[in-house]
Formats: structure tokens, sequence, C-alpha cells
């Protein structure tokens, strides 16, 4: 698991057709996703975060982070194998999960958000590397050739997911 963590970070094109193949990969991109989450949950309760509770923030926040996941993956495959589909997308959501799963280990750096002066920079940095990750896993996973048509696609999907993690933020609070 850690050796496609790393190949994922390093955008490695192959080590998402790996994952992208491996049904049983499922359960390892679940376990990034909670990680991912734990990581980003402490790193703001670090730095002084809301005042919830850790533990409070922690489920709240792994609960939203594995819904989210599963959502954009849902919208993700939708929108890249109907509308944005191309004569060699073959995928299913499994694939989509997978792939966008391992995507978001660039995430683990938001533990270092606390730091002062340079936690906002590790953040932005951690969220532009899952951007380009995502880009990669797209593309892998719905047998593209143009990582353009994959980054519409991620636009297109990260419209009702955004709107859906806003409205559970302004529900919860988490």
């Amino acid at each position: 698991m850690l050796g496609r963590m790393l190949g994922a970070a390093r955008l490695d094109a192959a080590t998402y057709e790996e994952v992208e193949a491996d049904g049983k990969a499922i359960i390892q991109a679940l376990i990034i996703v909670v990680v991912v989450t734990i990581a980003s949950v402490v790193g703001e309760m670090l730095g002084g975060g809301d005042d919830f509770e850790l533990v409070n923030a922690l489920i709240l926040g792994v609960i939203r982070g594995v819904v989210s996941w599963a959502i954009w993956a849902l919208i993700t495959w939708i929108v890249g194998t109907t509308i944005l589909n191309t004569e060699a997308t073959e995928a299913d959501w499994g694939q989509l999960a997978r792939c966008t799963g391992f995507a978001q280990t660039p995430g683990l750096l938001n533990v270092f958000s606390f730091v002062p002066a340079v936690g906002g920079l590790i953040t932005l940095a951690a969220f532009v590397w899952t951007f380009i990750a995502m880009l990669v896993a797209v593309r892998q996973s719905l047998d593209y050739t143009s990582t353009w048509r994959a980054f519409t696609v991620i636009l297109i999907a990260f419209i009702p997911v955004g709107i859906l993690n806003v409205i559970v933020y302004w529900v919860t609070g988490a």
C-alpha cells in the first residue's frame, strides 16, 4: 500500500492503472481517505481550529471525508462515462473510487497546517498536489488521452460535491 501511495504521490500513471485494475484496492483507498482526513483534522486542531472537541471533529471529519469521496467518485464516473466519454472510456464507480482515493495521498501534508508562517503554504501545496494527482487519477481511470478532458470532468464534478460540503459545514460546523 505504501508503495502505491508513493507512486500516486509521484503522479505515476502506471500506479493509477495498477490501482484501477485491483478491485481489492478499494479498502486501501478508503484507508487513505480516512488517514488523510484525520491528518487534516489534527493539523487544524493543533492550529487552534474549531471549538469542537477533537473526537467530535475526527468523527464528523471522517464521515464527511468518506461520503465526499464516494459522491465525488460517483459524480466523476457519471460525468466521465456519459457526458464526456470517449470511444476508449470504460470505467465503473470502483475504478474511480480507488484511483481518486489514492490521489488524496498528498493531503497527508495537511497535518502540518498548524506550523506558524508556513502552514498555509503547506496546505496550499497539498491542495495543488492533490488536484494534479486527481487529474492523473481521472485521466487514467476513464482511459482518456486528454488531461484537459479529465480537468473538465473534475470541474463539473466539483460543483455538486462543493455545494454538498458547504451545506454539511453550515449544518454541522465541521
